[in-house]
């Protein structure tokens, strides 16, 4: 079960477990979602439209986009920015499980509030959110410097964009669209604790509330569904945070079509309500969903049985060592 509840076993993880097992869930979930990640990007910087019956731009929808990037940039470009987007998602799953249980045991020890309850998870999990945004959002806007690039290539390496950002953009650069970030992350990581905890409640039999059996399967399940609700409702702000990073990378976005520079968020939400219409807000949804999905239902899934081995290890040792004692 995610977060504190001492009525559950393996409840009582430590915080330090929490953030190894949410490192290894983003680790893994990564791995397997990146190349939706990349296509979500790519459709989010477009300006022309991404459809099929009124083709415009380069990109007219996921399986188009796919053959076009393969064909194009090779198999390996659905995992461009893929370092800087691994090292962001144990950064992020690290600090952000660790932060949610800590968060989580405090509300019920301190307030007269069950920890378990749905609307406690929609606050915890948003707050830890955010507290993992702020220390990850360099990692988040070198990954998507490297998944919007094409051929030829402005950052041949991690360490080759990170001289370059700082020195010709400043160290500011690194927090473009921090803003819109924080504005859709509480919202967005709130709704999928509070939906995974309502559908992990639906979908769990009173009688293995206490079990593991079958819960890591529903886990997923529930995890998938929070996730595509969560991010449908929170959608145009991480559209706004895209066009944001990509400020002043402009010159590398030519071969993609037209390009749009903004002073800042509320001149984005102008810029592209006018030319772009409400649609505009929602470019790149399939594949987003997709992904949310994916990584979603898998984030919780592999937590899961990550933390559930690692507490059962612990308990383990523990009656080993009291049957030694004895």
């Amino acid at each position: 079960m995610v977060g504190y509840n001492p009525g559950v076993q393996g409840s009582a993880c430590s915080p330090e477990e929490a953030a190894l097992s949410g490192s290894a869930a983003g680790m893994v979930t990564r791995v397997l979602i990146s190349p939706f990640d990349v296509i979500k990007i790519r459709f989010q910087l477009q300006i022309e439209r991404v459809s099929s019956q009124r083709p415009e731009g380069k990109y007219r929808g996921i399986f188009q986009a796919s053959r076009c990037i393969y064909s194009e940039e090779g198999l390996s470009a659905f995992w461009k920015g893929h370092v800087p987007a691994q090292l962001l998602s144990i950064c992020f799953g690290a600090v952000q499980f660790a932060s949610f249980e800590f968060l989580t045991e405090t509300v019920h020890k301190s307030t007269l509030y069950d920890s378990q309850t749905a609307g406690v998870h929609f606050v915890c999990g948003g707050l830890a959110a955010c507290s993992a945004t702020v220390v990850c959002q360099p990692l988040d806007t070198l990954r998507t410097r490297f998944a919007a690039q094409g051929e030829t290539k402005v950052y041949s390496n991690m360490r080759h964009a990170v001289s370059t950002m700082f020195r010709s953009e400043g160290a500011l650069t690194f927090y473009r669209g921090l803003c819109p970030t924080l504005m859709a992350v509480f919202p967005y990581a709130g709704l999928q604790f509070f939906f995974y905890n309502v559908f992990k409640k639906l979908l769990t039999p009173p009688a293995k509330e206490t079990g593991n059996s079958g819960g890591h399967l529903r886990s997923l399940v529930c995890g998938s569904g929070a996730g595509i609700i969560s991010k449908t409702i929170t959608y145009p702000f991480d559209l706004f945070k895209k066009r944001l990073q990509v400020g002043g990378f402009e010159a590398a976005r030519a071969q993609f079509g037209q390009v749009r520079s903004y002073s800042g968020l509320v001149d984005c939400m102008v810029q592209i309500s006018k030319e772009e219409g409400v649609r505009g807000f929602f470019k790149g949804l399939s594949p987003s969903l997709l992904k949310a999905a994916l990584s979603t239902g898998f984030t919780f899934f592999w937590y899961e049985v990550f933390l559930s081995a690692m507490c059962n290890l612990k308990e383990k040792r523990r009656t080993n060592g009291l049957t030694k004692d004895r």
